[in-house]
């Protein structure tokens, strides 16, 4: 599909926010990351509860991975860059996933899980969003699917390659579909001054992550590292690639607007399901 196909106009885009450096710190047993969305911020970014973005060639930052620990109430959406990981959990689920694939794993009422690399040297370099599911669903049945890079479905215009991990962009429907949250979820990769432009209703919270090279919002130049908060309001996003190019990952999706209780891998909405929630995994009765 060219871009003249389908092409959606954007008269008033979003503006930058703010820009968020994120937090350096460790997860698992010992996996170094940028910790981008915190938890003070699921509130703004509802229906968003955290963003990962973990990178490095030196294998003790990564090597020793993330062993079994337990997850309810959310969804993981692992976006691999580079390197391999392995899933294996609770509820009989086990897939690996490289370069340009996907991992798109719903906790539901819960399960205990692992991720842990497949190589011993190399690069590792991705991102893991967690994404809030609704009340209604918390307590559903756990949910697993691997999505291999050549089955990302992917939209290409004039200097633009779209990865369309879920929503729709351009006509094209992503890997995954979420009705209540219409999670948009995309990696894009914009040649030198090539424009891309997604509607978006203006309700929807939203940012980027410049991960290579940088991109213009709004005319500010934005270089690779921190996440660019959108403003609220308008009609869409329009991003331009900068002078070498651009690989950005854009997210969007509908709050929920219930309440948050977080206790680490628990997200619910009371303290009362928090607590269940634990003792529930301490008698062994997640998935």
């Amino acid at each position: 599909m060219d871009s003249s196909t389908l092409s959606p106009s954007v008269t008033t885009p979003r503006s930058i926010e703010r820009l968020v450096a994120g937090q350096p710190t460790s997860d698992g047993a010992g996996v170094r990351l940028v910790r981008l969305l915190t938890q003070d911020l699921q509130r703004r970014l509802d229906p968003f509860l955290m963003l990962d973005n973990f990178g490095t060639d030196r294998p003790e930052d990564y090597i020793a991975g993330f062993p079994d620990h337990p997850h309810r109430g959310f969804e993981t959406v692992t976006v691999m860059v580079q390197g391999r990981m392995r899933h294996r959990d609770s509820a009989g689920h086990e897939g690996s996933v490289g370069p340009g694939g996907v991992q798109w794993m719903s906790t539901g009422r819960g399960l205990v899980h692992s991720e842990m690399p497949e190589q011993q040297d190399g690069a590792m370099e991705g991102f893991q969003l967690w994404l809030n599911l609704p009340a209604r669903t918390k307590m559903g049945e756990p949910w697993y699917r691997d999505i291999d890079a050549a089955a990302v479905p992917v939209w290409q215009g004039e200097g633009v390659r779209a990865r369309v991990v879920a929503g729709r962009t351009h006509g094209v429907a992503g890997a995954v579909e979420r009705d209540t949250t219409e999670p948009l979820i995309l990696d894009l990769e914009l040649a030198a001054g090539a424009r891309f432009e997604q509607p978006l209703p203006a309700a929807h919270n939203a940012f980027v992550v410049v991960y290579r090279g940088s991109a213009l919002l709004g005319g500010r130049e934005l270089a690779r590292g921190p996440m660019v908060i959108l403003a609220n309001g308008g009609d869409g996003i329009v991003l331009e690639g900068g002078a070498a190019g651009a690989r950005v990952l854009l997210v969007a999706g509908q709050p929920l607007g219930e309440p948050i209780a977080q206790y680490g891998p628990f997200v619910m909405n009371s303290n009362q399901e928090i607590f269940e929630a634990v003792e529930d995994f301490r008698a062994g009765r997640l998935a």
